[in-house]
């Protein structure tokens, strides 16, 4: 660490670069070699230096800020209590907190909240967006693509369009936890979907009714949840009363997945002694929940960082055509299977 103010020329000292070369990173110059501008980058936290903003949108025309997105998560209450969320904001921020730029967070929960965000994209308030939208009939993203608007999204758009995003495997995912359910000896295995108009819930439960039948079991009975630990007792008490033979359960989510367990329990179950249930995320409800949850791990945290990490690559490089990457799910063994 340098005394006082960190300035251009400490940045480049730690880095073993010149000041010109640390300029450019800092201004977001195309055609910097991208290991020298992970070596700046990391001379920039260690410094503490803090490039002075209203200069540097002065050289570039740029606003120092991108806009993250959610789009139809129902309102702020559940934006703030469902921790994917919390997950994906802190892989964003952790990710732009050295490089110079700041997200701005927008909620678009109505059409009206959607325009809004259009607008503000169109008038240059932010420099792109980085879209984390639930519903696969959303406009959003058509919209900010026909503005102009340079955006990632989290998850694949639910209809095919020009546009980068991260994903998950969750079909694979989904075999996953059927895998671990019938290794245990279940015989009568149910599951708690997220909804259904979620690309993500029907790829889990794609994947989990696949192994399913690949492994003898022509038909499982579903019970469609909302992402929410009330959804996840109201749809594993259903269970009890119309499947009591159950003795295995995959639920879609932590949440869910903690929501069941609470019900076993208050029903005099065991987990997973009685019933083993298998959650998906690997959030903190996971290790919150008594015993802890065996659940499908989601890197969050990374895929919002390479998220982050594509849109400011795609406003250095407007050139390069839209990208897609895909992550592959982990099953963590815990305590619940």
């Amino acid at each position: 660490m340098t005394k006082g103010t960190p300035t251009l020329e400490d940045v480049a000292r730690i880095a073993g670069v010149s000041r010109a070369t640390v300029s450019r990173v800092v201004n977001g110059t195309r055609n910097v070699d991208p290991h020298i501008q992970e070596t700046v980058r990391s001379a920039i936290e260690r410094t503490g230096y803090t490039p002075n903003r209203a200069a540097r949108s002065l050289v570039t025309r740029r606003a120092g800020t991108v806009a993250l997105v959610v789009s139809g998560a129902g309102g702020g209450s559940d934006v703030f209590v469902d921790p994917f969320f919390g997950r994906v904001t802190a892989g964003v921020v952790d990710f732009l907190r050295t490089r110079g730029v700041h997200p701005v967070l927008m909620l678009a929960d109505s059409d009206q909240a959607r325009t809004d965000v259009v607008e503000f994209l169109r008038q240059g308030s932010a420099d792109g967006a980085l879209l984390v939208t639930t519903h696969a009939a959303d406009t959003l993203p058509a919209k900010l693509l026909e503005a102009g608007v340079v955006t990632v999204l989290y998850a694949r758009p639910g209809t095919p369009m020009p546009v980068g995003y991260v994903d998950l495997d969750h079909q694979a995912g989904g075999r996953l936890a059927a895998t671990r359910l019938v290794e245990n000896g279940c015989a009568h295995v149910a599951a708690i979907s997220g909804p259904l108009n979620v690309l993500a819930s029907q790829d889990r439960l794609t994947g989990f009714r696949d192994a399913m039948a690949r492994n003898g079991f022509p038909y499982v009975p579903i019970v469609e949840g909302g992402f929410t630990a009330a959804s996840g007792e109201a749809a594993m008490t259903r269970l009890l009363t119309e499947y009591p033979e159950v003795d295995g359960v995959f639920a879609a989510n932590d949440l869910m997945a903690q929501g069941a367990v609470d019900v076993l329990v208050e029903h005099g179950l065991r987990v997973p002694d009685d019933v083993a249930v298998v959650g998906f995320d690997d959030s903190a409800p996971a290790l919150l929940c008594r015993p802890q949850l065996t659940t499908v791990r989601q890197p969050v945290e990374d895929m919002a960082a390479k998220m982050a990490e594509m849109l400011l690559t795609s406003l250095d490089f407007p050139e390069r055509r839209p990208t897609s990457v895909i992550f592959e799910p982990e099953l963590v063994v815990r305590g619940s299977a």
